[in-house]
């Protein structure tokens, strides 16, 4: 879980996303963003979290939000997963693991009674001003949009 709080400074990053562009946190300063880190491409559950913004992505822009996904997958991969699914927005590349480890999303899993370390599913809401709104730790993949509208209401 991370050690970042609501009320704290995002921590910026440079990084670039699914076509190679060069893609900065500093760049949506006057933006409200969904940051949210999912473990993988193509999977289940960050397919149907990834198709649930896209499905609600209207509603969410209109509302002045930006959403920004991040994993360690290639950029080849994430331009994939974006055709495949036909995702509007932009996913991160964070092969070197930078971003995740500085929002301390990086931890101890366990699957099938099987503990390993990889990405937490978490969900940032960064407000206009760069600081951190709400934290989702608790991430329900199918509805992972309406949670944030919930918490912004």
């Amino acid at each position: 879980m991370s050690s970042l709080k609501e009320g704290d400074k995002a921590p910026n990053f440079t990084a670039k996303d699914q076509d190679g562009n060069i893609v900065s946190l500093s760049d949506y300063k006057g933006k409200t963003v969904i940051l949210y880190f999912y473990p993988q491409d193509d999977t289940p559950t960050c397919t149907k979290e990834a198709c649930n913004f896209r499905d609600n992505y209207q509603s969410l822009v209109s509302k002045g939000l930006t959403v920004i996904g991040v994993s360690f997958d290639t950029e080849k991969k994430h331009q994939k997963f974006i055709k495949k699914y036909n995702l509007p927005f932009p996913l991160i590349a964070d092969t070197d693991k930078k971003i995740i480890e500085s929002y301390g999303v990086w931890g101890e899993k366990t699957l099938f009674g099987r503990n390993y370390m990889g990405t937490l599913r978490t969900t940032f809401i960064i407000d206009k001003n760069g600081l951190i709104k709400h934290i989702i730790n608790k991430v329900d993949s199918g509805n992972a949009s309406q949670q944030v509208l919930d918490l912004l209401q």
